[in-house]
């Protein structure tokens, strides 16, 4: 059920995280996508898996961290489709997928080798953890304030595309989790914030639509994705004061209230 949990809920946040974007747009339709959703089952996972409580703040203080990666791999869909030579949609496609993955593997891997180091030289990873909400939120902002408008767009991509989007999500996250049960804590906080729904959400639209909607979601995705990142430090506190249940629900809220609501209305006037 550990596994089985955020696999279903992935592949379900995969067609909500499209189907927003197209039908609001790429302002809201972007913050709406990026409500902590996959993090609350992953955060599930590693609270059982945990060997203790330090164990279990190292894995989400790291959440934070990955969000900043995270952002990187979005930035990258932002600024490089102009960069690209002329091709097949197919082509260019394949050329971002493969330039975000590999901004995000590398990044991934460097900062949790500085986090371990980091750890082992007495720094608290849940504070690492905090400056790093602190500079996705001044990131996102910075980005999402410069974003195109994006309107709705048009058309509806068909049923069974957006089944096919969420079966690759729930298989990308489904793999993340595994091997946050088998790694280390800093590993698994790391791999489940590995950007699945980020991905198939760039994807979706870029083949349905074209560069310009995927790109004009990137900065409201980047901003309202820290609270992804509020969730994980909020449930370092609550999951152990109030149990897995009333403390992912509370911590939910938090994060919700801190970063998605004040978000969207300084969207709305931005």
């Amino acid at each position: 059920m550990t596994l089985l949990g955020p696999m279903l809920l992935a592949g379900a946040v995969a067609i909500g995280a499209t189907v927003a974007v197209e039908r609001f747009g790429a302002r809201t339709g972007g913050l709406l996508a990026t409500l902590p959703t996959t993090v609350v089952p992953a955060g599930w996972g590693m609270w059982v898996g945990a060997e203790d409580l330090s164990a279990f703040g190292d894995a989400m203080g790291a959440v934070p961290i990955g969000m900043l990666v995270n952002a990187a791999f979005l930035w990258v869909w932002r600024v490089l489709p102009a960069r690209l030579p002329d091709g097949t949609l197919g082509a260019r496609l394949a050329g971002m997928v493969v330039a975000s993955l590999g901004t995000w593997a590398v990044l991934a891997l460097g900062v949790t080798v500085a986090l371990d180091r980091a750890r082992s030289a007495g720094m608290s990873v849940p504070w690492v953890g905090v400056i790093g909400f602190g500079l996705a939120l001044v990131v996102g902002a910075v980005a999402a304030r410069g974003a195109p408008r994006g309107g709705k767009v048009g058309t509806r991509v068909p049923p069974l595309a957006l089944l096919a989007r969420g079966v690759m999500a729930a298989l990308a996250i489904g793999v993340a989790t595994a091997l946050a049960g088998a790694g280390s804590p800093l590993l698994a906080g790391m791999a489940s914030v590995f950007p699945a729904i980020f991905l198939t959400t760039m994807v979706a639209l870029w083949w349905s639509h074209g560069d310009a909607v995927p790109s004009g979601a990137v900065g409201p995705m980047m901003l309202g994705s820290a609270s992804v990142s509020a969730y994980a430090l909020v449930a370092i506190l609550a999951v152990p004061t109030f149990g897995i249940v009333a403390g992912s629900m509370a911590a939910w809220a938090v994060a919700v209230g801190l970063v998605t609501v004040p978000s969207w209305v300084w969207l709305r006037r931005a």
